[in-house]
């Protein structure tokens, strides 16, 4: 055993994805250098979104490096404001994820500033003026300061500090983040993809983790087994006879390239009516490019691709998104957010929620507080840029499309760590989704599992 003088302090700071699902950063703080693993946004509930305006509770010019582990806006949709602060040095990731996030902070960034100044027009907002969480301007500065890396090799940060990132599924570009620290390795889950993705090929697995932050989104539940393609065949079938629209709020990045690969798919077959579907999502269509550039991340071929793209109408202007509502046909829309917190969708739903002929089928994950979520939960009523519209659509949902892994795939997901890890931390989970799957967890593993609270700071000691 090393004695007391060969023992160096690692404080970790859980300064988001504790006890809820978004907002994912942990500051990795070393006597030499500062790390902080992903930069997220918190989305939902009120006091949680609250948080995004409150300053790092640390110096943020003192962090030296951050790492992604993919684009999502719950991990990468604070960057702008790190950097307002003060951040200065590079942002790593893969090449896909940087994109991703790119073109996520740029549209973010755009709704923000619209929204800001709908509000002002319009007078529903407390603050006088309302302001953008941050600005086009902001996140053009902070895409300068990332720099991408080569996945599944060691790269060196420090002295003494070495880092990898590895393909975990989820969406394109995505890893975990294994950070060395002298010997002792610390595992970032991120977000842990499924085995059997329509897109994306299998999650690789850690082999060693002496501390694991896991994330737990799906940590108390199994995907329901679902005919997936029966499911839509029937609503479209319905779409047809009683000419409504199906509204499917997507999340931009492999969701909507999920469902435009199984519509396809579909059409192919001749097993849906030859009804007009339309994409409409800006980030969307720009990651839909993403796919295109790097074939070795995905498993459609460019002869697919190309073919998916010519039987989908991608909507590129906001005049043509009107065009399509006006339309009195059945016909299929696809269009951000997933959760219906912004984007194009609400636009759809604020003329169409109204209507019975309408159908809004969820298809992710719906965090509290969302309006993704109130209409999963059955409400009468749903409040949109500051007015609340009738729900008399019908509102359906597909669990099997999630990108997230349940709570068997995570359990496999863990299972080829050869060791026992020091401690696991349960992050990125509703606090009951975390504390069923610490049950289960330490029934398969018996290991020493915690699930950290927000702004917590853990102190551990590893061999200098």
């Amino acid at each position: 055993m090393p004695n007391a003088t060969s023992l160096q302090k690692i404080k970790v700071h859980f300064l988001g994805a504790a006890k809820t699902v978004t907002g994912s950063k942990f500051l990795i703080e070393t006597p030499t250098f500062n790390i902080l693993i992903d930069c997220g946004m918190f989305q939902g509930l009120k006091e949680l979104r609250e948080l995004n305006w409150e300053p790092l509770p640390f110096d943020v010019s003192t962090i030296d490096l951050v790492l992604v582990t993919h684009g999502h806006l719950d991990h990468t949709g604070y960057l702008p404001r790190l950097v307002k602060q003060g951040f200065k040095g590079q942002v790593l990731g893969t090449s896909p994820t940087l994109e991703i996030a790119a073109i996520i902070l740029n549209d973010s960034a755009r709704i923000h500033e619209e929204d800001a100044e709908r509000a002002n027009k319009e007078g529903f907002t407390k603050h006088h003026p309302a302001l953008p969480f941050y600005t086009e301007k902001e996140a053009q500065k902070t895409i300068t300061q990332f720099k991408a890396i080569e996945p599944e090799k060691w790269i060196e940060l420090h002295d003494k500090i070495y880092c990898r990132w590895m393909p975990v599924g989820h969406i394109i570009g995505a890893t975990y983040i294994e950070l060395k620290i002298n010997e002792t390795i610390f595992v970032f889950s991120g977000d842990v993809g499924r085995p059997h993705d329509l897109l994306l090929r299998a999650p690789k697995k850690p082999e060693w983790a002496d501390f694991l932050f896991l994330e737990s989104t799906y940590g108390d539940r199994l995907h329901q087994e679902e005919d997936t393609d029966q499911k839509l065949i029937d609503l479209i079938k319905e779409l047809v006879y009683t000419r409504g629209t199906l509204i499917i709020p997507s999340f931009a990045v492999e969701r909507l390239q999920t469902l435009m690969y199984i519509l396809w798919k579909l059409h192919l077959k001749n097993r849906i009516p030859n009804i007009p579907v339309y994409v409409d999502s800006p980030m969307g269509n720009n990651v839909l490019s993403v796919f295109e550039r790097f074939p070795e991340w995905h498993k459609i071929s460019p002869k697919e691709y190309k073919a998916i793209c010519n039987h989908i109408h991608i909507v590129t202007s906001y005049k043509e998104t009107w065009e399509v509502i006006d339309k009195p046909i059945p016909k299929i829309v696809i269009a951000g957010s997933g959760m219906v917190t912004g984007g194009r969708v609400l636009t759809y739903l604020k003329q169409l929620i109204d209507n019975p002929t309408t159908r809004i089928l969820l298809v992710g994950y719906q965090a509290e507080g969302t309006r993704g979520r109130q209409l999963q939960e059955g409400v009468h009523e749903v409040k949109i840029y500051g007015k609340y519209y009738p729900v008399k659509a019908q509102v359906h949902q597909i669990q099997s499309l999630s990108a997230h892994g349940d709570q068997k795939d995570l359990i496999d997901w863990v299972s080829a760590i050869k060791n026992i890890p020091e401690k696991v931390f349960l992050v990125h989970g509703e606090a009951s989704a975390s504390d069923a799957f610490r049950v289960k967890l330490q029934h398969h593993f018996h290991w020493n599992i915690e699930i950290p609270k927000l702004h917590q700071i853990t102190e551990m000691y590893i061999a200098d």
